[in-house]
């Protein structure tokens, strides 16, 4: 089956995937905006075997709230162990890898603090799947706006990764453009300071290239020509996930023009 999907909001996944047609799902065990233990849609063995039975791939999308790069302690120490259950949650269910943003300092804080502070979480989290840092769009305080933040991220937590488990990276069309960066030569300078690209967000952008702004279009419907967004699925060679406002038919929008 191949690797083109949507995030899914609701619902056994499994099941859903089943229904889309989709080749790959990504979803959150639990509330996104919370900080309760995560949650699972069914028996989380029964789900990992649904997944493995249908080739489907699954990925979960670590909450929003999440921010291990924080100065403040009553939020990042909590992020670090909240973090370290959404990836434990994610391996018993069989996903492909756990997504979770970079995170960002305070208004005033040193960038660096935040860049030690990931490294400080990479010694310290096992990893029993891959960990997906993704690109974010915008925030004077964002880890990973723009590929010279994420130049300094990965520089900071290259060394720490160790033995822990894999840390790998998710690209999200909308933000890398929003953030200002060229979508027709972004593969290949992502993997030039990753070494590698593990999924892929395909969205366009509603809002202009530079921006800053994290509001997703339709794939034929915004800012980004649609065709550079093919490109950048194609030559990623990763799995895709739309997180846009109708992802099952952008989906089969992506599927056709593949190919």
């Amino acid at each position: 089956m191949d690797r083109i999907g949507v995030h899914l909001h609701e619902g056994d996944p499994a099941a859903q995937a089943e229904s889309i047609g989709a080749g790959a799902v990504q979803f959150f065990l639990g509330d996104p905006q919370g900080w309760k233990a995560p949650a699972f849609p069914r028996d989380p063995g029964e789900l990992k075997a649904a997944f493995a039975d249908s080739g489907v791939a699954a990925y979960v999308h670590a909450y929003y709230t999440i921010n291990v790069a924080s100065p403040n302690n009553r939020i990042r120490i909590p992020s670090r162990k909240l973090l370290q259950q959404q990836l434990t949650a994610a391996a018993a269910i069989g996903a492909s890898g756990l997504v979770v943003h970079g995170g960002h300092v305070t208004a005033g804080a040193d960038l660096q603090e935040g860049y030690d502070s990931w490294r400080k979480a990479i010694e310290r989290i096992d990893r029993p799947l891959p960990m997906l840092i993704e690109n974010t769009a915008g925030g004077d305080g964002a880890m990973a706006r723009g590929l010279d933040g994420l130049a300094r991220l990965w520089d900071s937590i290259g060394a720490a990764a160790g033995d822990g488990g894999e840390i790998g990276f998710c690209l999200d069309t909308c933000h890398a453009f929003a953030s200002g960066e060229d979508l027709a030569t972004i593969v290949d300078r992502v993997r030039a300071i990753t070494g590698r690209i593990d999924l892929v967000h395909c969205n366009n952008s509603r809002d202009e290239f530079g921006s800053g702004r994290d509001r997703h279009a339709g794939l034929d419907a915004g800012q980004i020509d649609p065709t550079a967004l093919v490109e950048v699925v194609r030559s990623a060679g990763a799995t895709a996930i739309c997180e846009t406002p109708d992802a099952v038919a952008d989906m089969g929008w992506l599927r056709t023009r593949l190919g």
